[in-house]
């Protein structure tokens, strides 16, 4: 493809800025093109941001490599034109599309923008009532009998960053071959002036969707089982306070204490370099006041509340549990609780801990593994439960099709109420799991790049050449998993099982890193053996992570 010339340049950029309908961005543009800032320019119209699985999710800028909203309404509009075209949903009444928000920059002028070219399509759309967590989206969409449903939210991405989350009818985040035809008819798109949006025609609901979802929130707990758990909570500047402060009022558990100084909705996140529970510091408020408090728990949700991240004591201090720990407990609990029933399925993306197989299979539940991301764990037959290692819990799929992290805290504390009424503790439940499965120790090397060649360059390099040893373990197979399996269709990703061990190589489908998931099981006789069983797998993680990043280039 031939370079512009900084003449072409400017005059695409000047073509964008005549129809930008957002004053900041044209501001931003129009001095990049009085400055004739030819390097910034081409960052922003270096090409277009491309919808896919993932939907929509970039830095807040000007230019269509930006979140902004001229991107906005042509994804909007190019998927008004998709849902037009669709028969209708076996669940859905009429072409209603519901549209949820976080509390991020943009964000409620992107769902607003949304219901006008909606509206402006003939659909009928409806705004939830504020920002709130996108499992209440989530729940609308099958509540309300939608066609559709949007949320405008980044999750746990920098302050800067914003998306666009697209749902259908059942519930589901979209998947092949549905986000390449809404692509594709993005694209055709033309001039924004074509795109009709009428300043109303749309409503925003009241209360009751919110209400229906707290209510709903009862089927997670078992009628009469122990509340008495102590948490303390943090919104990670989100938007999960409000709604998880009313969910534990509800179900009766003690009111948790707020980590004061991330608890309302602030965009530019300013206590955190990243809002993840799971990034370095992220969780340094939070751990210090429960150490002032002394609860069971320390809970998190990230910004949009669809995670959930669970730290407990454990020597003296705070640690917090892996996502596959809290996948493994929760697995548990619904087991102790005898409510998986006949035809459940227990299912998991590939990156997860394999101990989840192992605790359906001595339970006699059916298990399945996905592809990674909640739209293909929520789309299992007869899913009972679905997690996912990066802190996604899906423990109600009749009310919410995908990660929650509301009904994920509600049922973690239930359960740390059933052990303290038992004088044991998640971590005491743990040891059993490891007694009688075998020590399942995950971990993951993670390299976040500002040159994406960097995972394209690692990935070619373990495909021309796949360790043979990690750990100075025998690499049993090594699978090409863009040609797909017998059970899963193709995605770009390597799959190494070792004996005693697993890895999978893949980049993030939304962020700029390359993902390395690691497991190693290691049999322990008895909670005796457990400290030294620790010890083997924490040695041979390390080694596989030192010879994994050498085979990658990383």
């Amino acid at each position: 493809m031939p370079q512009d010339t900084s003449q072409d340049l400017l005059a695409r950029a000047s073509a964008w800025l005549a129809e930008d309908p957002d004053p900041e961005t044209r501001d931003e543009l129009a001095k990049l093109i009085e400055a004739r800032d030819t390097a910034a320019l081409s960052d922003r119209f270096s090409g277009t941001l491309q919808f896919g699985t993932a939907g929509l999710r970039g830095e807040l800028g000007a230019g269509p490599m930006r979140m902004n909203r001229a991107v906005v309404i042509r994804a909007a509009a190019g998927l008004a034109s998709y849902l037009v075209k669709q028969p209708a949903h076996p669940r859905s009444t009429d072409d209603l599309v519901v549209i949820g928000y976080d509390a991020r920059h943009k964000s409620a002028d992107f769902a607003r923008d949304t219901a006008a070219v909606m509206t402006g399509a003939g659909l009928r759309a409806v705004l939830l009532p504020r920002p709130l967590p996108t499992p209440v989206l989530a729940f609308a969409i099958r509540h309300l009998g939608a066609v559709a449903g949007v949320e405008v939210t980044a999750s746990h991405n920098p302050p800067r960053d914003n998306g666009y989350k697209v749902y259908l009818g059942d519930g589901s985040q979209i998947v092949p071959p549905a986000d390449a035809e809404i692509a594709a008819e993005i694209d055709a798109v033309e001039a924004l002036a074509d795109v009709p949006r009428p300043d109303d025609g749309w409503f925003t609901l009241d209360e009751e969707v919110l209400e229906a979802y707290l209510a709903r929130t009862d089927a997670v707990l078992t009628p009469d089982s122990p509340r008495t758990a102590t948490t303390v909570y943090t919104a990670m500047h989100g938007v999960g306070k409000d709604v998880l402060l009313a969910a534990f009022a509800r179900a009766g558990f003690p009111a948790p204490v707020l980590v004061a100084e991330q608890a309302e909705p602030d965009p530019d996140f300013p206590t955190v370099a990243f809002p993840n529970p799971e990034e370095p510091g992220a969780m340094d408020l939070a751990f210090a006041t429960a150490r002032r408090t002394d609860p069971d728990l320390v809970i998190a949700n990230d910004p949009d509340a669809d995670r959930c991240a669970v730290a407990v004591p454990d020597g003296g201090d705070w640690r917090m549990l892996r996502g596959d720990e809290v996948g493994a407990l929760l697995a548990a609990h619904i087991v102790r609780k005898g409510t998986a029933g006949p035809d459940a399925v227990f299912a998991e993306s590939i990156v997860s801990s394999s101990l989840l197989g192992r605790i359906a299979e001595k339970a006699g539940i059916a298990y399945e593994e996905t592809l990674t991301g909640f739209k293909w764990i929520a789309r299992v037959e007869n899913i009972r439960y679905g997690y996912e290692e990066a802190l996604g819990y899906c423990v109600d799929p009749e009310g919410v099709r995908d990660k929650d992290g509301i009904t994920a805290a509600l049922a973690i504390t239930e359960l740390a109420s059933e052990l303290k009424e038992e004088g044991r503790t998640l971590l005491d439940l743990l040891d059993e799991l490891a007694v009688t499965h075998g020590l399942h120790a995950t971990d993951q090397l993670s390299v976040r790049v500002e040159d994406l060649s960097i995972i394209a360059n690692a990935m070619a390099r373990l495909r021309e050449t796949p360790p043979t040893h990690l750990a100075g373990l025998p690499v049993t197979s090594a699978e090409d998993l863009t040609k797909g399996t017998e059970s899963l269709p193709p995605t770009d990703g390597l799959r190494y099982h070792l004996t005693g061990a697993r890895v999978i190589v893949r980049p993030s489908g939304t962020e700029p890193k390359l993902k390395c998931y690691l497991e190693v099981v290691v049999p322990v006789a008895d909670a005796s053996a457990l400290p030294a069983a620790r010890a083997q797998a924490a040695e041979t993680l390390a080694a596989i992570k030192r010879d994994l990043s050498a085979a990658a280039g990383i």
